[in-house]
């Protein structure tokens, strides 16, 4: 029998749960198993599950054949539960080096407590990873107060025995931990805790369904419920009934539908009264919804001004359009509306605009362009589907049936996200970034790579269609590449190299990184550079493309590409055509933005640190050899597993046909 029985319930958690099973995996205290269940998931949760339990005989998976959700997903990783106590995680979780031996040797110091609560840390996308406000609860104390304790499972180990003995299930819904817990320590009849970090936590998103915050009274229904039967009830009720007030306030400011939710908070204080219940949250406990966020504008205003001069006062026009998108929002949404937000011209919402009205003539497509005009903002309210390949405007107003699809620009090689939070430029931003992610429905991917790092650099309940980047559609259709080259006027037998190097946001200006002249006299009579940078100076063999509208194009009648962190790469690499890598400022580009892949290691062709290897790299025609196709062969099997014309296709089907 194992000292721990680790038991982590994944959904949709795949860019997280590997991270999560190593650091259950490395723990120094290996008497454990681990009980991963896949609540059917629909991504590659099980897979991962599955490759765990074959590398380590610890590991042991669980697959649920339909979703349940959390509670459930537990209560099937309990019934295989063999150890002596037992931790529950969320996918998203990982337990710190040393927990389990620190919460070993804990209970040994303790003669094995029924329940032993531990500190956890919460990783915050805004504010770092910051312990939580229980900690000075835990410190010096041996028994605490129970229910002044945080009301999550997962900050705490529970004997096998009580578990068992106690009858200690977890009900279904989203805030199941509530009734799990408040049973769990009532019911303990000895309780400890450790001062110590164990877990570090990531809040999961906020429900998807609004009716999911009513959950919160089904479960302290049920904890009174459990209450009814014992006969301590009467010393047990006032606590429960003020821990239920403040976390109902807690929930309150995100609560939706708030009428709704302030109507059953007064039902239920009523209902369960208690003799010796403080009073407090007034707006709750008169279920005044309305009272409420009247309070809570009026504290705004006055925060607002205090912050804002009176110059900032919105204009008229400003004030008839957030009218008009308020009077729009009231009328039925228009299922067979589209509308499409992008980054600069075309992009893949260009390219699944035009797939959804070849393949639905009657579903009218429209451009939101102008935040300025009435017609933007009828757009933004009457369109079942909104689509974009950047933030959507953060005035938008999500309405119960609206579809919103965020393509992103592209497979990551630089850092984003998240993963720029300990920049200062952008964690200002962050707060809008997060918001924006909570609301997306799906998200595009072109291969796992993408799918890993962007459920993990934006948080998002959206779910990820990995079914390639339609924008990519174009460079498997046939097309005219000779009339393409003339129509730029590159001349006929002419080598085309592009020069595409990555944006440097250390740069105020951007230039080019080579000199341009000199590859150019070394390429010889018969090539042509274009150049994504503007040249320092005019020359016969050297094209200004840095404005051209469409890096499709480019790329098509380009017959080898230079780059150095550029994520152009990515989409040239579906051509089959050389690609030669200029790393010169690698360690500086590394420093300044951080990347996913190491292009060293794993670069898509021919590597130059200098110019003069660069320059050797094409004299020497090892620019296309065959340790150069080899490199891209890898390189492609990695990242263009769609290497085909149907992403947009598949995407307008999936989203808007189904």
């Amino acid at each position: 029998m194992p000292r721990f029985s680790v038991i982590v319930s994944a959904y949709k958690v795949q860019a997280y749960l590997q991270d999560c099973l190593a650091s259950v995996l490395t723990q120094t205290c290996d008497d454990l198993e681990l009980i991963v269940v896949d609540d059917g998931s629909p991504d590659a949760c099980g897979e991962i599950a599955g490759e765990s339990a074959a590398r380590d005989r610890r590991v042991v998976p669980v697959r649920l054949t339909a979703h349940a959700g959390t509670g459930p997903a537990r209560n099937a990783g309990l019934a295989r539960a063999t150890g002596d106590y037992v931790v529950f995680l969320d996918g998203r979780d990982t337990l710190v080096p040393g927990a389990l031996q620190a919460l070993s040797d804990r209970l040994k110091e303790t003669d094995g407590p029924d329940v032993l609560v531990h500190d956890h840390a919460v990783a915050h996308p805004s504010d770092g990873t910051v312990r939580t406000p229980c900690a000075a609860t835990l410190t010096g104390r041996s028994t605490p107060d129970a229910l002044a304790l945080l009301l999550t499972a997962t900050d705490k180990a529970y004997r096998g025995e009580f578990v068992e003995s106690a009858g200690l299930t977890f009900p279904p819904g989203p805030f199941s931990d509530v009734a799990w817990t408040c049973q769990a320590l009532m019911t303990a009849a000895s309780i400890v805790t450790l001062d110590q970090v164990c877990a570090v936590r990531r809040p999961l998103p906020l429900p998807a369904a609004p009716s999911a915050y009513l959950d919160v009274f089904d479960q302290y229904d049920r904890v009174f419920a459990f209450l009814d039967g014992r006969p301590d009830a009467d010393r047990w009720r006032p606590v429960v009934r003020g821990r239920m007030l403040d976390h109902l306030a807690l929930l309150a400011p995100t609560a939706r539908p708030r009428a709704a939710f302030f109507r059953r908070a007064r039902a239920h204080l009523r209902r369960h009264r208690a003799p010796g219940a403080t009073g407090g949250h007034l707006p709750l406990r008169l279920g005044a919804h309305r009272t409420y966020a009247v309070l809570r504008a009026a504290l705004a205003l006055r925060a607002r001004a205090r912050r804002t001069s009176t110059a900032a006062r919105r204009a008229g026009r400003a004030l008839a359009l957030r009218l008009h998108y308020a009077l729009q929002r009231r009328l039925p949404l228009r299922a067979d509306r589209a509308a499409f937000a992008t980054y600069g011209p075309g992009g893949d919402p260009a390219a699944i605009e035009r797939k959804l009205r070849a393949l639905a003539p009657a579903v009218r497509t429209s451009w939101l362009t102008d935040p300025d005009s009435f017609a933007y903002w009828t757009a933004l309210a009457r369109s079942a589907y909104l689509t974009s390949n950047t933030h959507f405007d953060p005035r938008l107003v999500k309405r119960p049936g609206q579809t919103l699809l965020q393509t992103h620009r592209g497979t990551p090689l630089a850092s984003v996200g998240l993963d720029l939070a300990d920049r200062p430029a952008v964690a200002a931003d962050l707060p809008r970034m997060l918001a924006d992610a909570a609301r997306w429905d799906y998200t595009l991917a072109a291969n796992r790579h993408a799918t890993l790092t962007h459920e993990k650099a934006y948080p998002s309940p959206a779910t990820t269609l990995e079914l390639g980047h339609p924008r990519h559609d174009t460079l498997h259709a046939p097309a005219d590449v000779p009339g393409l080259r003339a129509a730029l006027g590159i001349p006929e037998g002419f080598t085309t190299v592009l020069y595409a190097p990555a944006h440097r946001d250390h740069h105020r200006v951007q230039t080019p990184s080579l000199d341009l002249e000199r590859l150019a006299r070394a390429l010889g009579p018969r090539y042509v550079v274009l150049s994504r940078v503007a040249p320092a100076a005019p020359h016969p063999r050297i094209m200004d493309v840095s404005e051209h509208p469409s890096e499709e194009i480019l790329c098509l009648v380009a017959d080898a590409l230079v780059t150095d962190h550029a994520p152009l790469m990515f989409d040239y690499a579906h051509l089959d055509r050389p690609i030669v890598l200029h790393l010169a400022d690698h360690g500086v580009l590394e420093a300044v933005r951080g990347t996913y892949v190491d292009l060293r290691a794993f670069p898509p062709g021919a590597v130059a640190r200098t110019e003069d290897e660069l320059i050797d790299i094409f004299t020497t025609d090892h620019w296309r050899g065959s340790r150069s196709t080899q490199l891209r062969t890898a390189f492609r099997a990695r990242f263009c597993p769609y290497a085909d014309a149907g992403a947009a296709e598949r995407v307008v089907r999936r989203v808007f046909l189904t």
